[in-house]
This record gives structure tokens, sequence and C-alpha cells, in this order.
């Protein structure tokens, strides 16, 4: 089997561009009325959380930590794991 066939987990890069790209989708959904992109939002950022999750589950904040940086992010964009890693990491 080719590693292009094996699943990887998410990142949390990816896992959190999915959810701001959700979003923004459903925002642009509520604005227009357009209930598919409401809809299509809502499943984008349930997906993101969920990859968030997944990749955060098997991460070291004492390792992979971004510290004060990753806290003050997810202050910034009400991320509360992020919010939380940081500060786990700041104290390792």
């Amino acid at each position: 089997m080719s590693s292009s066939d094996q699943q990887q987990p998410p990142g949390l890069i990816a896992a959190h561009a999915q959810y701001v790209k959700g979003a923004a989708v459903e925002a642009i959904g509520n604005v227009t009325g357009a209930q598919t992109w409401t809809s299509s939002g809502e499943h984008d950022k349930s997906a993101g959380i969920d990859a968030m999750k997944q990749a955060s589950a098997n991460r070291d904040p004492a390792t992979s930590g971004y510290g004060k940086v990753e806290e003050m992010a997810g202050k910034m964009t009400g991320c509360e794991g992020m919010e939380s890693e940081g500060a786990q990491s700041k104290k390792q």
C-alpha cells in the first residue's frame, strides 16, 4: 500500500483552516439567506472541530506547543483549545 492510500491524521493548522472556512461560508449564508451555504458552513465548522480534537489528542504541548504565541492566538480567535495548549506549553 502506498503512502497516498493511507489516511493521515489531520494537522492542527489544516483543522483550524477548515473551521475558519466554515465560519466564513456560514456567515455568507446568514447574510444572504442561502440555507445551503449556512448548512455547508456549519458542516465545515463541525468537521474542523472534530479534526482539531483528533489532531490534539496525539499532541504533547511540552514538545510541540508554541507557548505564549499559541495562547494569544487562541484568545484572539476564541479557540479555547489553542489557548489551553498554549498555556500548557508555556509552563513546560
